[in-house]
């Protein structure tokens, strides 16, 4: 005879976090999922009034004992995380006086469609940095070599130098765009992803960064990862530059890097194949002021940069390469006070 499974069985098994909570108003039950999501334990959370743990967007005397939802709503939790979820409160009819909570996360789905758009996106820019870079090259190398033919006569005083200076940045420009246009595999390697971060935390600390400190929380148990160390190193020194262009004129700057492993994350690889776990966490943080609201949905596309100055390229080009290595690139603020978070996410190497 088959067993039927208990209700503690169906709980832990539900694909969505839930919580349980008893008459009292406080925590009876979590499952895997709710643990993770709001990072703490079963065991620290039993017993808690829920309020404390997972405060519900609306009062109690506003849901009146029936059922209640919220959808893509902030909840700020007991650890200071900030989640956007679609918040579900459901009476359990067989269990007078006891309520269901589930939790799913409406962000995090809403930016892995985003990141799928942001691949034909990514497509679109390479075609047009490709055309570009050969339709301009050739008539700024005719400019520049005008303009020091000029000067070498001693005409034109500052004009001829004034001239090659901004042709000399245009083909920078350009030169940024072409990484765009190398549509070659990308070869990945299992490797551990810590001397990668310490080569570019170096870096930084050497050059651009060299008066703020840079924070860490590493998680050391991490298993090696899929990844390029080039594009890797790139990514990240590109990261940890605008963060520290970020906290110019904060009073007191922070840069951190954070590792983490996050079991159960995984994206879909595309139409009729299976979705692909991303356990791999690589985060930079700062506690700049963060991106306007009006481009946030927008900040990893070409051409679009928060800063007056700014290109718009090189978190688009960061999202380009993490894609390469099998891995998206997600942009959040979090905490209290709250931080810039730019996380990667990539596979773990098989074992």
């Amino acid at each position: 005879m088959t067993t039927r499974p208990g209700h503690a069985e169906l709980f832990a098994a539900l694909p969505i976090a839930a919580v349980a909570i008893d008459p009292e108003g406080c925590i009876a039950y979590a499952n895997a999922l709710a643990e993770e999501m709001l990072d703490i334990s079963e065991r620290q959370m039993v017993g808690q009034p829920v309020a404390a743990v997972l405060p519900p967007p609306v009062q109690p005397s506003a849901r009146e004992g029936r059922g209640f939802a919220a959808y893509d709503t902030l909840i700020e939790t007991s650890r200071g995380h900030t989640l956007r979820v679609d918040f579900h409160e459901a009476q359990l009819p067989d269990r007078p006086g006891w309520r269901l909570i589930t939790l799913h996360g409406a962000e995090a789905s809403r930016r892995l469609v985003h990141a799928a758009d942001r691949a034909a996106g990514g497509r679109a820019a390479i075609g047009a940095a490709a055309m570009l870079a050969h339709e301009i090259r050739n008539p700024l190398s005719g400019i520049r070599g005008a303009a020091q033919l000029i000067g070498a006569d001693g005409r034109g005083g500052e004009l001829p130098q004034l001239i090659v200076t901004e042709v000399d940045r245009i083909a920078a420009l350009i030169d940024r765009m072409q990484d765009f246009s190398d549509t070659r595999p990308l070869p990945v390697v299992a490797a551990n992803i810590y001397p990668v971060l310490d080569h570019a935390r170096s870096v930084a600390l050497a050059g651009f960064a060299h008066d703020v400190a840079i924070e860490e929380r590493f998680d050391p148990s991490l298993p090696a990862a899929l990844i390029n160390r080039d594009a890797l190193t790139q990514v990240l020194l590109n990261l940890l530059r605008n963060a520290r262009e970020a906290v110019r004129g904060v009073a007191h700057p922070r840069l951190v890097l954070t590792t983490a492993y996050r079991q159960g994350l995984a994206v879909s690889a595309g139409a009729g194949r299976p979705r692909r776990p991303l356990p791999i966490e690589i985060c930079v943080a700062d506690n700049g002021p963060g991106a306007p609201a009006d481009i946030v949905d927008q900040i990893f596309d070409p051409f679009v940069s928060g800063r007056p100055e700014g290109q718009g390229l090189g978190l688009a080009l960061v999202d380009k390469l993490v894609r390469d290595m099998g891995g998206i690139v997600q942009y959040a603020r979090e905490g209290e006070p709250a931080l810039t978070m730019l996380r990667l996410l990539l596979p773990r190497a098989t074992q």
